[in-house]
């Protein structure tokens, strides 16, 4: 139910996805922003409607969309507001939102290389089966401004652009100088850990990003901000930031010990690691397990807790020296 937050107003909006319902915030500023625009379904378009009349808000009464992230629940309703809406976020957002062919096949041929790395490639036709069907939950759209670190959103004095990379290369959020609110999109949520995502090297970059790695070093950012109010992507707002985000890393750091555990004993591929981590999940899950998986091999390796070795294409990990 959309409900106002010291002067923010929420919207919930449902989605296909396991992770349920997405938030939408509007801010009345110079100009009436919304953050994040929902799914691509005609569910989450009537909602949209329905919760700005409750807030006594209209469609019409939008005047621009600030994006946390381009993940499909937070972009894919772009499509149904009008050609000139003013689509403003991080410039990592655009290949995503105007997925080019290039770009796609760059992305098929990406995992088509981890894939084979991590053990997996028999699944492939699965993987890109499921990737490419939440497409059709994204929009087809483009920035109209790009905002990055630091910058004074347009439309919003008072508020500030904090980078948060990690869930997404793209992510960001907003903080309210003058009070500590801060709309934090899925980058630090009450009720779970958000997934690092995996994403293809970066535009002039052969290597992938590190999503777990940006994911801690976004938490401990965040740390050094005064935050009075957390208005998230998903769950109920909360104050006890101080308290996530040590429970976030301390969780994560004993999970990447349970894998190191593991890897005293024998060596393992990504995918063998990830049929353990996720027994049945990874069945369902796969990309999203496999990017949980690597991460917590990234961290392993940041740390010089395991090494790396290939054998015919394919990366084994152990924490012996070979």
């Amino acid at each position: 139910m959309a409900q106002w937050i010291n002067d923010i107003g929420r919207l919930v909006i449902p989605t296909p996805f396991p992770v349920g319902d997405v938030n939408l915030y509007v801010i009345k500023g110079e100009k009436l922003t919304l953050i994040d625009a929902g799914p691509k379904t005609e569910e989450a378009w009537v909602a949209l409607q329905s919760e700005l009349n409750e807030l006594g808000l209209t469609l019409s009464d939008i005047e621009q969309v600030i994006l946390t992230h381009h993940h499909p629940d937070h972009v894919g309703l772009l499509d149904y507001f009008p050609a000139d809406m003013q689509i403003i976020g991080h410039p990592l957002n655009e290949r995503w939102l105007n997925r080019t062919e290039d770009f796609l096949q760059q992305n098929n041929d990406f995992y088509q290389h981890v894939l084979t790395e991590f053990g997996l490639i028999q699944y492939y036709d699965k993987v890109m089966t499921r990737l490419h069907s939440e497409l059709a939950y994204f929009c087809d759209r483009s920035l109209a401004q790009e905002i990055c670190e630091g910058d004074e959103p347009p439309g919003l004095k008072g508020w500030r652009v904090i980078e948060t990379p990690g869930h997404a290369q793209s992510h960001i959020g907003l903080l309210r100088e003058s009070d500590g609110i801060y709309i934090g999109g899925d980058h630090l949520l009450a009720h779970i850990s958000p997934n690092p995502l995996m994403e293809p090297p970066l535009p002039g970059q052969s290597e992938r990003p590190k999503s777990l790695l940006q994911y801690n070093e976004s938490l401990d950012k965040l740390s050094r901000y005064p935050l009075a109010l957390v208005l998230p992507g998903h769950g109920e707002v909360f104050t006890n930031v101080n308290e996530i985000i040590p429970q976030r890393k301390k969780a994560q750091h004993e999970r990447a010990m349970k894998v190191k555990k593991w890897l005293m004993e024998e060596s393992m591929t990504v995918f063998d690691i990830c049929k353990r981590l996720f027994p049945k999940a990874y069945k369902m899950q796969l990309p999203l397990t496999v990017s949980e998986t690597i991460g917590q091999l990234d961290y392993l390796l940041a740390m010089g807790e395991v090494n790396e070795y290939k054998k015919d294409g394919v990366s084994f990990y152990s924490s012996q020296m070979r």
